[in-house]
């Protein structure tokens, strides 16, 4: 099966040919990384919590470009929400934000809102946290 730009919104084009957030944090709260042995492609997404919030989102995918465009546009959705609101992007958010994707390209949207949620879980390892008001590690703790 072929495919052509028609096949694509112009806001995946857009996140493809423009990826916002790429890149790693380098001291990031919480790492998520995911793969689809299906299709080959890889997600690595990093996240920064401050006060409750997800104050930074950076992602690192190799896979196709409607991989690529889902990776970008989670880390947009999900910037300066707290992780209980992130928690509620799934793939059917991230792809309506894109305008839709083809049937056989919404696993792209899967492996996005599988790594936001890999990431999230890290995070609440890393800290201690159950998940309810997790700390912020960005304030000095108390001694």
């Amino acid at each position: 099966m072929s495919y052509n730009l028609g096949d694509y919104s112009e806001e995946v084009i857009e996140h493809y040919t423009n990826p916002r957030n790429v890149g790693e944090i380098p001291d990031a709260d919480g790492e998520g990384n995911v793969g689809n042995p299906a299709c080959g492609d890889v997600m690595k997404l990093t996240i920064k919590i401050e006060n409750g919030r997800i104050v930074d989102a950076k992602f690192k995918t190799f896979g196709c470009g409607a991989a690529i465009a889902t990776s970008s546009m989670v880390t947009e959705l999900i910037k300066n929400k707290t992780i209980e609101e992130a928690l509620e992007v799934s793939n059917k958010t991230v792809a309506e934000a894109l305008g839709g994707l083809p049937a056989i390209k919404m696993h792209c949207s899967v492996l996005a809102e599988d790594a936001l949620k890999a990431a999230i879980e890290d995070y609440r390892k890393k800290s201690g946290s159950g998940g309810e008001n997790p700390p912020s590690r960005s304030t000095p703790k108390e001694s």
